[in-house]
């Protein structure tokens, strides 16, 4: 990686994934994109260490671990402006809403959140707060609930690999799509593999979390897979519903150790 396409990149992933404001990247192209999706557990830390604090600050006041539960999921929706929520209901509305190509792209185009989108929203944000109350509830919580925030965004290298084409020729996901090269794919699902075994780890049993990494991945590839067949490719939104899924997914696993 050059060291211009770095800095780029690493500007591109935080203002993408976050709300903090950065710099504008001097270049936003393919190599860019990237090398941002390469980084997005890393530019995702300052989310990670507010999830952190919202779980130790909670404990110090006495809260419940469900209302520390909804705090977290609360304070992520924020912090990422709800676009990966957003993401899970347009990509749930537009996979359920016809089998024509167009049409599915439109109806996740309109920004409004059809039933099954509702759906997907509750299932998924429900089991979020469950497993955050069972997780945040242990004295290494904190740390784990941190952890767990930066390894969910490892899947985004999965969902922009190559050969992984865009649904549409603008928009998120045709600048990110087939930006990341199948090596780095499998170097940073690893890293998030690591992440999430340590984090299970905290409790005595890290094998779990190596198994939520593994299913999280699984379930990503299923997803890009049925919108490469339905959609012609992936977009923005799925971008967003693989984080929220891999988080989930993480949660329970780690939740259950």
């Amino acid at each position: 990686m050059r060291a211009v396409p770095l800095r780029d990149g690493l500007l591109l992933a935080v203002g993408t994934l976050t709300v903090l404001r950065v710099p504008a990247p001097r270049r936003v192209d393919r190599a860019t994109a990237g090398v941002a999706m390469t980084l997005a557990a890393v530019a995702v830390l300052p989310l990670a260490l507010v999830t952190a604090g919202v779980v130790l600050l909670g404990d110090l006041a006495g809260l419940p671990p469900l209302v520390v539960g909804l705090l977290v999921v609360g304070a992520l929706a924020l912090g990422t402006r709800a676009l990966h929520w957003d993401g899970l209901a347009d990509t749930a509305d537009g996979l359920t809403a016809s089998y024509d190509r167009e049409r599915s792209l439109a109806v996740m185009r309109t920004g409004d959140v059809g039933p099954a989108g509702t759906v997907a929203i509750v299932t998924v944000a429900g089991l979020q707060v469950a497993a955050l109350a069972a997780v945040a509830g242990r004295e290494d919580g904190w740390l784990a609930v941190g952890l767990l925030v930066c390894a969910s965004r490892s899947t985004l290298a999965l969902t922009c690999a190559r050969g992984v084409p865009a649904a549409r020729p603008d928009g998120l996901g045709a600048v990110h799509a087939e930006s990341v090269p199948v090596p780095a794919v499998v170097a940073v699902l690893a890293a998030g593999a690591a992440l999430s075994m340590l984090a299970a780890g905290l409790s005595g049993a890290p094998w779990p979390g190596l198994a939520g990494a593994l299913v999280a991945a699984t379930l990503v590839l299923a997803l890009v897979r049925r919108c490469v067949r339905r959609l012609g490719g992936v977009t923005g939104d799925v971008l967003g519903a693989c984080v929220e899924l891999s988080f989930a997914v993480l949660l329970v696993a780690v939740s259950s150790t």
